[in-house]
């Protein structure tokens, strides 16, 4: 099928079904890759530590991350997927603007790729200069050298990312959540056979992560093409469909950009604190796990189907679709910010202290943990709420928006380094967290019903609430008499299971008697495909 003779999909191939079972359907994978990449950095901590080498993995791979997802994941494809969703309910030539849009996207990433190969020093020396300023040169040359293996990365990952937006339209979510348990995998692989071999486990880290891209981007591909849209680099050309999607997603990217900013602000005041840079990215890795899973896969489902609604005018169900995926969210999230802040040591210390990561970095660890676990329900909601925006293709507000987020980010992190210390970025990211909520809450008060929570939302989050109250009580006195069985050598894997398990059902039960959610809402979800709103 080539672009002349495929202008559209038959719309039988385009897959509908409930928001809950979409979302198990991407979030299994997505659990999947979130587990998966736990053990990897759990493994990368374990044989590097939160040393030089750790620390100049974690900022090298900090560049490729960032413009990933501010072109893609932040940018780009909130711009594409309503206009690609648009195109395929009116049969308006959907496969040519894709093509458009990959080529277009594909010579960006390629000239930004050579480029940042050369600035690459001065790339470096921008985000850590306290290392510089220690006289840590060693470290700014391995974290360069680290630099210029790993960004080729964002030419492979971000063209992915666009692959994976257009089957999020088509609603099939299962292969683009499978791409990065692939490229786990390969990482894991990597650094196991080099231990066992002898080898250089920090090399064949960094080496792998391109090889990783690859990867994604051949199976997200294979995907795309199987749907009916083989896509192929050509000579691209700025045609207007693909100028409108420049001119849309370019606040979009900025927004996202400044949002990176937040983060780059952060490792940028660590490093003039030993170790600080590790232990925050540690930090992030357990934060992130359940809250990337939740943002992940609820964000990727929310947009396309509410610029669906939208485009009908339905706003009944598109203020239906946006309180299930908000109830939801907070339904996963609130239960896991009660663990991170009532037995953040035991997970740390559990799940990472080994090798060459020590008892002083599982404190560190876990203190950052429990404060950044304070903005992860804002981290859920913002990301939710800035749906409505790019719903709409409204990407300026949101951009403006977080200029001003960032900014208090910003003051507050190096305003808070001299009297705290290294934990300041963590809790100046959380004070930004509270500020972006609040400029998206007055932003989209004009928007109507559409942007409003529903009743039911309003009945059930108190309950969902007091049942993540209960389950952090429990959580404290079943520590208190689990804590021998947590610091046994080769037991304490089994005891923090039982820890673990023990809240859940307690905030499963919890929350089933105080009909915070119910079994019913689980079962209707999960039939027919094609009965969205009816299920929920």
């Amino acid at each position: 099928m080539t672009p002349q003779n495929a202008g559209h999909l038959p719309k039988a191939q385009i897959k509908h079904s409930g928001l809950l079972r979409n979302f198990i359907a991407f979030g299994s994978w997505t659990l999947g890759s979130r587990v998966l990449g736990f053990v990897r950095e759990a493994l990368i901590l374990g044989f590097l530590g939160t040393g030089p080498l750790y620390q100049a993995y974690v900022v090298a791979m900090r560049l490729p991350n960032m413009f990933r997802q501010v072109f893609s994941e932040g940018g780009l494809s909130n711009a594409f997927v309503p206009l690609f969703s648009r195109k395929l309910q009116e049969d308006d030539a959907p496969h040519r603007f894709a093509q458009e849009a990959f080529c277009g996207l594909a010579t960006i990433l390629i000239a930004l790729t050579l480029l940042a190969q050369l600035a690459m020093p001065w790339l470096i020396w921008a985000m850590i200069p306290g290392v510089s300023r220690a006289g840590g040169q060693a470290q700014i040359d391995l974290t360069i050298a680290f630099g210029r293996i790993a960004f080729p990365y964002i030419l492979f990952i971000t063209l992915a990312a666009l692959l994976s937006s257009m089957l999020h339209s088509l609603g099939r979510f299962a292969v683009a959540a499978a791409a990065p348990v692939l490229a786990n995998i390969l990482l894991i692989a990597a650094m196991v056979g080099a231990h066992l071999l002898g080898g250089n486990v920090a090399l064949a880290l960094i080496w792998t992560v391109p090889l990783a891209g690859v990867a994604q981007l051949g199976l997200v591909a294979l995907a795309v093409t199987r749907a009916g849209f083989p896509l192929r680099l050509r000579r691209p050309r700025l045609t207007p469909d693909l100028r409108r999607l420049v001119r849309i997603s370019a606040p979009s990217i900025l927004a996202g950009s400044v949002r990176h900013v937040n983060v780059i602000a952060g490792q940028l005041v660590a490093s003039f604190f030993d170790r600080a840079i590790g232990w925050l990215a540690a930090a992030n890795t357990l934060n992130g796990l359940p809250v990337g899973l939740i943002i992940g896969a609820l964000s990727a489902i929310l947009l396309p189907d509410l610029s669906r609604k939208l485009k009908k005018n339905d706003t009944m169900r598109a203020q239906a679709t946006f309180s299930r995926a908000t109830e939801l969210g907070m339904a996963l999230t609130l239960p896991c910010v009660m663990a991170f802040l009532v037995i953040p040591l035991p997970l740390v210390s559990v799940l990472f202290e080994r090798g060459a990561f020590d008892s002083a970095d599982s404190a560190a660890v876990a203190l950052a943990v429990a404060i950044g676990a304070l903005s992860l329900p804002l981290f859920v909601l913002n990301r939710l709420r800035v749906s409505l925006f790019f719903a709409r293709g409204d990407t300026r507000r949101p951009f403006h928006y977080a200029l001003i987020a960032v900014s208090v980010n910003l003051v507050k992190a190096v305003c808070l380094a001299p009297l705290i210390g290294w934990i300041a970025p963590a809790i100046a990211n959380a004070l930004s967290g509270w500020v972006m909520a609040w400029l998206l809450y007055r932003g989209s008060r004009s928007m109507g019903d559409a942007a409003r929570l529903d009743k039911r939302f309003y009945r059930r989050i108190w309950r969902i609430i007091l049942a993540s109250l209960l389950m952090g009580a429990e959580l404290w006195a079943a520590q208190l008499w689990l804590a021998e069985g947590l610091i046994t050598p080769g037991w304490r894997y089994l005891w923090l299971a039982v820890l673990i398990l023990s809240g859940f059902f307690t905030y499963f039960g919890s929350g089933l008697a105080l009909k915070a959610f119910t079994i019913e809402d689980f079962r209707r979800s999960l039939t027919k495909q094609g009965k969205s709103e009816a299920a929920l």
